[in-house]
């Protein structure tokens, strides 16, 4: 079913035919009631919301089931995103390459370990979206434990962590793989990913020399007889296969984008999975370790497509039932609440620009605080959003200020997949790594984020 979604979510753009936006939704739905008794009660109580609406929407609106039906798609579109990129991560886990550089990464030496994981997190982010963090947080894991399991220096794996986090949450400033540009562009009219890369990129060094300027400054002194640091591990050589994987991605979607017209998002949607199958027929024609031949490329891709499919998906169900129904509830919330706009019930066309980007920076994670997943709020908030030129802002401002605010609220909402990362390798809570851990980061950030934001507006207003 997820295959075939997000077939259909691609074939819907390159053709421009709505009705297999319509067929992908529904398989969105069928997959939901395959897999809604196995997750948590929280996942099933956005299901709840999500059917309370549908049926509020056609029991009471003029149009209500075309608007369940734009949700349908909105959610499979999401969940389409996910599986794709998720096909780069299951090649990647095989990867001795990656793993050396995830090592090169994790193995500086105290003066350069913050900056390195940072702009490390920040490289394999790109591939891998949150399953950096995974890869790079067990590498933290393994090299901070003892043997009885307890952690060697608990503030040092604490730093190393949020160095990664961080460097993560900087790629939702600009990258295409993210969710922050899939979903912004079509929440804000007339703003496009490559309107804002630019800034965005310039944005995300700044997020990063912030958290490093902050892991400075307040960094514990070393304690007196603590053991020398260990050798760092490998060269500048090990970070040759990721920077390769990154250009293979970037010209591959630009060549598909050049081909046949698609968005980037689309283009990227379809190119990484056929990227990631050629890098796990390479890994197997090519095994770095001679004795990891195979007999059979074809037959080890079935084998690891099979395992991909029967297992790493069934493993991520919990994570898109929540994306469904985040886009979901975020797409058919905003076109209900639409009415008090083109109405003017709800007339925000008078609220000055800068009190957006404030808006944009502070409050979405304050929401992501409430349990309010950064798609959700993004999805139900752009239709209330005026017309940018309105309010005498740049679209693309607007988007890269949103993506600010989504970046933050990856670092700090307890509900995030990131922040439960973070909290699951450093042994505390993810209410612990939001606040207490990244309460400092966020002040701080909210105030980089308006004042980059305001300076922005006023250089391109």
């Amino acid at each position: 079913m997820l295959i075939a979604l997000t077939v259909l979510v691609i074939a819907a753009e390159a053709r421009g035919e709505p009705v297999l936006k319509a067929w992908a939704g529904g398989l969105g739905v069928a997959y939901l009631v395959c897999v809604v008794r196995e997750v948590r009660w929280s996942r099933r109580a956005f299901v709840g919301i999500g059917a309370a609406l549908s049926v509020f929407a056609v029991a009471a609106k003029p149009g209500g089931a075309a608007m369940v039906a734009d949700a349908l798609a909105a959610g499979g579109f999401v969940i389409a995103f996910f599986v794709a990129l998720s096909a780069l991560r299951a090649a990647a886990a095989t990867s001795a390459s990656i793993r050396r550089c995830g090592e090169y990464l994790a193995t500086r030496t105290p003066g350069k370990r913050y900056l390195a994981l940072a702009l490390g997190g920040h490289l394999f982010s790109l591939v891998l979206n949150y399953g950096s963090i995974s890869l790079l947080g067990t590498l933290v894991e393994q090299a901070e434990t003892e043997a009885d399991g307890r952690p060697r220096n608990a503030v040092k794996v604490r730093r190393m962590l949020l160095a990664i986090q961080r460097g993560f949450a900087a790629t939702l400033c600009w990258s295409p793989l993210s969710f922050s540009m899939a979903i912004g562009p079509a929440v804000i009219a007339g703003s496009s990913w490559g309107g804002v890369a630019g800034y965005g990129i310039v944005t995300a060094l700044l997020v990063i020399l912030m958290g490093w300027g902050l892991d400075s400054a307040f960094k514990p002194p070393r304690p007196v007889g603590a053991p020398p640091p260990s050798l760092p591990v490998g060269s500048l050589r090990s970070l040759v296969p990721l920077l390769a994987l990154l250009a293979t991605i970037v010209a591959g979607v630009g060549a598909l984008m050049a081909v046949s017209g698609l968005r980037v998002v689309i283009a990227v949607m379809a190119m990484v999975p056929l990227i990631s199958l050629a890098w796990i027929a390479a890994q197997t024609a090519w095994p770095e370790n001679p004795d990891s031949r195979v007999p059979s490329v074809f037959a080890e891709l079935a084998r690891r497509v099979r395992d991909y499919l029967g297992r790493e998906l069934e493993g991520y169900k919990s994570e898109m039932v929540l994306l469904y129904m985040a886009g979901f509830i975020g797409k058919i919330g905003g076109d209900l609440a639409h009415p008090l706009v083109t109405t003017h019930l709800l007339d925000l066309s008078a609220v000055p620009g800068w009190a957006f980007l404030v808006a944009l920076v502070c409050g979405l994670p304050a929401l992501g605080m409430l349990g309010m997943h950064p798609i959700l709020t993004a999805s139900l908030i752009g239709p209330l959003l005026p017309d940018p030129a309105a309010v005498g802002l740049s679209p693309d401002i607007m988007l890269l200020t949103m993506a600010f605010g989504w970046g933050l609220t990856a670092v700090t909402s307890p509900f995030t997949a990131t922040v439960l990362l973070i909290a699951l390798f450093g042994r505390v809570s993810a209410l612990t790594v939001g606040l207490r851990w990244n309460g400092l980061f966020l002040a701080a950030g909210c105030m980089l984020g308006v004042v980059w934001s305001l300076f922005l507006a006023t250089l391109t207003g």
